[in-house]
């Protein structure tokens, strides 16, 4: 069976950091992969520099959108075109170690698991640690991940062989936690690997440190996508905003 690992990331504008990005695949140790970029109509340089490095890395699949859809376009537009067996995610300004692909499919093969995800560090822009690491539960169910999301799109993998291909709910903000809820509904846990396998690049300008504003898109989530009622809803927001406020305490 192939162990070709089909990598998504979405770009918009990203030109600051896409380069570390795209090294920090190129080093992984697992080399039988495709790296599938969307660009999301960028205004900056991120097609350039996509475009430059492509031209030695020939593993890389760039696809442009004719127009700024959103992260869930493009994520699921690079999945529709994945050829692995396993799915991978990865954002424009992240950076994965370099055992990250053959650690997880090493847990994943020898535990028979279908979606794991691993712990990372966190960085500020310039990549100071300023926050400790996050470190992720062993497993997590689907009711886990309605009061916390403690799954990030820097490190989860996805056997598709085992739970098939799905797309993220287009919504504005949240799609992946319904990428995710959709495989929980499939497996009963993703499995968490206790050693940090990236860094996650925490942005001052990032909308989803601000837990006020993402409250609204929260409980529209629970409301209009997984339909759960007002009363569980608001015990799960409850929780959310209590346990988010915690993840990014210094």
């Amino acid at each position: 069976m192939s162990d070709l690992v089909s990598i998504i990331t979405p770009v918009y504008n990203a030109e600051k950091y896409i380069k570390e990005t795209l090294t920090s695949v190129r080093n992984q140790t697992h080399e039988h992969w495709e790296h599938i970029l969307v660009d999301d109509g960028s205004s900056d340089q991120s097609l350039k520099r996509i475009e430059e490095f492509s031209k030695t890395e020939p593993r890389i699949r760039l696809i442009k959108l004719p127009e700024n859809s959103g992260p869930a376009v493009a994520r699921n537009k690079a999945i529709s075109l994945a050829k692995g067996r396993y799915l991978a995610f990865l954002d424009a300004d992240d950076i994965w170690f370099d055992f990250h692909l053959k650690d997880s499919l090493k847990v994943m093969k020898t535990k028979d698991y279908a979606f794991v995800f691993a712990s990372y560090k966190r960085s500020d822009e310039d990549l100071n640690f300023v926050y400790p690491d996050f470190e992720v539960p062993s497993k997590v169910s689907y009711t886990d991940i309605l009061k916390s999301n403690s799954i990030s799109c820097l490190t989860a993998v996805v056997d598709i062989h085992k739970l098939g291909k799905k797309e993220m709910p287009l919504i504005r903000k949240r799609q992946d936690m319904g990428l995710w809820l959709k495989y929980l509904k499939e497996t009963q846990y993703a499995h968490g690997i206790k050693q940090p396998h990236a860094i996650y690049r925490i942005r001052e300008n990032s909308l989803s440190r601000n837990k006020f504003n993402l409250i609204k898109y929260q409980w529209e989530f629970y409301r209009k996508v997984e339909n759960i009622n007002a009363l569980r809803s608001l015990y799960y927001i409850t929780l959310w905003t209590y346990l988010g406020y915690k993840k990014y305490k210094k």
